[in-house]
């Protein structure tokens, strides 16, 4: 008996013992971070039986348990990779937000200065100093749209640097994770049971993982888990490692992507099948905000150098000479796909500002057709022939396409960071109207000149010099006109159908009259000589800061909308990242709830198993007793 009862007891007090242990390994790890709380799993020994029944035999320690939810772990995870995107995608486009935003660093004041200066020449078209002030206020704008496509280049090489040090992490966690495996296999497979603090360390692992990239965990029967990315890319498979790299995108080699190393085989992943974490975040602001961006600063750019030197090209400067570009600009850019055909290319121009987007193309050839897609909402439009035009810009083969070539399209990219100032002379500034108008003093009727201008494109300055003589003629109450060489008298034309409100034109020129004329009525159009105190045009070009020039709206229209976008975007992530974190502590909050270290409960459990152990010591002393009493009989 006192055997038996020796047994029973030394089994209550190793599993005392362990209750012990495990509760002060609890403790001690009470601010581990995604330390799971472990509890012992007892369970009483085979009975033994005697005549009169069963008698127990004591206790077992059948495992030590993690108390722990796969559930809750895995919107853990996914919170987790969603909460680390967005929180990416905040903080690049917030750069953006405030470059664009500031009042000093915007585009918005350097542009009013300019169109100022061109209003201060319009006003003193002689004074050299306001056209030199002109030149000078294009000089910083030119200056500003440099500095902030500067500004988000330099946010480009940010995400490129970003994207490296993400794909760095995520190979560095596989291979954690990976080697974890292989110490868990073993460890359960020596022992039976599970290795509660290595799993922990695996859970944290994946955990970090899904920071840099969404994955799903897929456990399997050895202890092991297999790491897939959210679209099925397998990352870990058991103790092997799939390692992800950086590589220059096929379509656009300024552009990085991710490729995954499988075998002796390189698989690049299209950023569209990636879902989650800070790298997802990257690639989601580079292609849906920092590009389009990009385009609007390029688009607002080009723009204003197209309008402005049409304009400026049907003036007339200080010289007596037709006026020149003002502005020069990027022209789009083509970028050919590195898996094309050698012999293929493209060639892309502008042929309408106020139809471009802010979109990237891209243009397929499939043997038969072409195949052009705006990339911004993936519109295709299919042609059996090149040239074509799709939003203002203009399409052509120059070299023989094979089938299956493919070429990117940015028509506004380098629009500001090519801006530039083509003019440096003051004298050079085109502010008069190369031509002038007047009236016969023998006029009879009520019609009077309301305005005349040059139209484009810009006609040659031989043609402008030719003084036109427009005679009336009003029969039975039929207003017609000749146009006659003032010089020659040689008739132009003759017999041409006057209507009220139509206007007049001839050699580059359209001139528009109020009121009717009278028979006999005539006025002149002539080249403006010596026009230096003119400032017609310089009207006109000042007058293009309020007109609809891009995308249906005026130039500082189009930035302010560009500007809109990007506070707009930043301001609704900002809104949905505080959710999602919230979400995320929610998720934390409930798997502490179940697998964190409640103290107060611990010391409950250490004073039980204190308790027990001093109850299994106590009935080892009374074994020892029993055994005393029974050896003093036969002494």
């Amino acid at each position: 008996m006192g055997s038996s009862l020796l047994g029973v007891s030394i089994s209550g007090l190793n599993a005392a013992q362990s209750g012990l242990v495990t509760t002060s390994h609890n403790i001690s790890n009470a601010n581990t971070p995604n330390y799971s709380r472990q509890e012992v799993i007892q369970a009483a020994n085979p009975a033994q039986f005697f005549g009169s029944g069963f008698i127990g035999q004591g206790v077992h320690v059948e495992t030590v348990r993690r108390v722990f939810s796969d559930n809750l772990e895995l919107q853990i995870q996914q919170n987790q990779a969603a909460t680390s995107q967005l929180d990416t995608y905040l903080s690049q486009i917030k750069q953006i937000d405030n470059l664009l935003a500031d009042p000093s660093a915007g585009l918005s004041p350097v542009l009013n200065d300019f169109f100022s200066a061109i209003q201060n020449v319009a006003a003193s078209p002689t004074d050299n100093s306001a056209r030199q002030v002109a030149i000078s206020s294009a000089q910083s704008l030119a200056t500003r749209f440099i500095d902030v496509s500067t500004q988000i280049e330099q946010l480009r090489s940010g995400v490129n640097d970003q994207v490296n040090q993400s794909v760095s992490r995520i190979n560095a966690y596989s291979q954690q994770i990976a080697d974890l495996n292989q110490r868990i296999v073993l460890a359960q497979g020596s022992s039976g049971q599970e290795p509660n603090d290595l799993l922990d360390q695996r859970d944290a692992i994946i955990g970090q993982l899904n920071q840099e990239i969404g994955t799903i965990s897929l456990k399997q029967s050895d202890g092991s888990v297999n790491i897939l990315t959210t679209t099925g890319l397998a990352l870990v498979l058991g103790n092997q490692v799939s390692k992800l790299s950086v590589v220059p995108d096929a379509q656009d080699p300024s552009n990085q992507q991710v490729a995954l190393q499988v075998g002796s085989t390189t698989v690049r992943v299209p950023t569209s099948s990636l879902q989650g974490g800070n790298l997802t975040g990257a690639f989601q602001f580079r292609d849906e905000s920092l590009n389009p961006t990009e385009n609007a600063l390029g688009r607002v750019a080009i723009a204003l150098a197209n309008t402005f030197n049409a304009q400026h090209q049907l003036g007339q400067d200080k010289n007596g000479q037709l006026g020149t570009a003002f502005f020069g600009t990027g022209s789009p850019q083509i970028i050919s796909n590195t898996n094309n055909s050698a012999t293929g290319a493209i060639s892309a121009s502008i042929s309408s500002v106020s139809s471009l987007t802010t979109s990237d193309y891209k243009l397929q050839y499939n043997g038969t057709n072409y195949l052009v897609t705006r990339l911004s909402d993936n519109t295709v439009q299919t042609f059996a022939s090149l040239p074509q035009t799709v939003d203002g810009v203009t399409l052509s083969v120059t070299s023989a396409l094979t089938t299956g070539d493919s070429f990117i399209i940015e028509p506004t990219r380098t629009g500001a960071s090519q801006f530039s100032v083509l003019i440096s002379d003051p004298a050079k500034v085109a502010a008069a109207s190369p031509v002038r108008a007047s009236s016969s003093a023998a006029n009879t009727g009520g019609a009077s000149v309301s305005s005349l201008s040059v139209v484009p494109p810009p006609p040659t300055n031989a043609s402008l010099q030719v003084p036109v003589n427009i005679n009336f003629h009003v029969v039975a109450g039929v207003t017609t006109y000749d146009l006659v060489n003032a010089t020659t008298s040689a008739v132009i034309s003759s017999g041409n159908a006057y209507t009220a409100g139509t206007p007049i034109t001839a050699n580059g020129w359209s001139l528009s009259l109020t009121g009717a004329p009278a028979d006999n009525d005539s006025f002149g159009v002539g080249p403006n000589t010596n026009g230096v105190t003119d400032s017609a045009n310089a009207l006109l070009l000042a007058g293009l800061q309020t007109s609809t020039v891009v995308a249906g709206t005026t130039y500082q229209g189009a930035y302010a909308q560009m500007v809109s976008d990007v506070g707009t975007t930043a301001h609704e992530l900002d809104v949905t990242s505080q959710a999602q974190a919230s979400l995320l502590s929610q998720a934390k909050q409930t798997r502490e709830s179940v697998s964190g270290v409640n103290l107060d409960e611990e010391a409950a459990n250490l004073l039980r198993y204190q308790q027990a152990y001093q109850a299994a010591g106590k009935a080892i002393a009374t074994a020892g007793v029993l055994f005393n009493t029974v050896l003093g009989l036969f002494s």
